[in-house]
């Protein structure tokens, strides 16, 4: 049997209680999730409100934060439980993102951005160049020299799924990637990104607010309502798997 993509465990994640704060008052829980699990190549999407959890469940599975409680294993490895440089190394070689800004570096090209994200991989140097050129080509970007200005955002976009997957990640983790674009290009974009992550073998993980990208996943999660809990209430809100 493969080893799971994402494996999720009993998650749980509230932010620091704040000055004026009840401090006897009930967990307050921005992410509550009993359990997770992609496999190789799996595609799910996690929908809510704005406000309810799902950038902060991308940034726990990325270790960008730590959890209050729960694990989070990428590829097999428990990701809070690197610290520091490791953390940070493991994330580059292991996890690809797409940011809804994009992210991408001003002042280097298209080239180099995707280059870039090579940096921290054990991919030779020498196959930096060539590999970021295939990537660029295969997702139909041509002027691999020009600035991310230069482009539209549709392509701008296109170069962030191709940084993504630089370094063949098995996880890759879109974050509302289509709350720029209008509903044609929206529709395009998820197609590519879902289409690209599928060539590669990488596991999807992609969070909107977008009813109308339901329909082009198999696997869903709806977040409850998980961004504050009336004082109270003895039992935090719930993620709930759809089929």
């Amino acid at each position: 049997m493969s080893t799971p993509a994402l494996a999720i465990s009993d998650l749980k994640y509230r932010y620091p209680v704040r000055r004026g704060d009840d401090p006897g008052a009930p967990p307050s829980w921005v992410v509550d999730l009993p359990a997770l699990t992609l496999e190789p190549g799996a595609q799910l999407l996690v929908t809510a409100p704005s406000g309810r959890g799902k950038s902060t469940l991308l940034y726990l599975v990325a270790g960008l934060l730590d959890p209050a409680g729960g694990s989070v294993r990428v590829a097999g490895q428990d990701i809070h439980a690197l610290r520091g440089p490791a953390r940070d190394r493991f994330r580059g070689r292991h996890v690809g993102m797409i940011f809804q800004t994009f992210n991408l570096l001003h002042g280097f090209s298209a080239l180099e951005n995707v280059m870039a994200a090579m940096m921290v991989s054990d991919i030779p140097a020498r196959e930096h160049r060539p590999r970021a050129a295939e990537l660029l080509s295969t997702l139909g970007i041509v002027r691999h020299a020009a600035d991310p200005d230069a482009l539209s955002v549709g392509q701008q976009q296109r170069v962030a799924v191709a940084r993504a997957l630089a370094c063949a990640p098995e996880l890759v983790l879109a974050d509302e990637p289509t709350a720029s674009l209008d509903p044609e290009n929206a529709a395009a974009a998820v197609a590519l990104i879902q289409e690209a992550c599928g060539r590669r073998g990488a596991a999807l993980l992609l969070v909107s607010h977008d009813p109308a990208l339901l329909p082009r996943f198999e696997r869903r999660l709806v977040l409850g309502a998980v961004a504050s809990a009336a004082p109270g209430a003895g039992r935090p809100a719930e993620a709930t798997p759809r089929p």
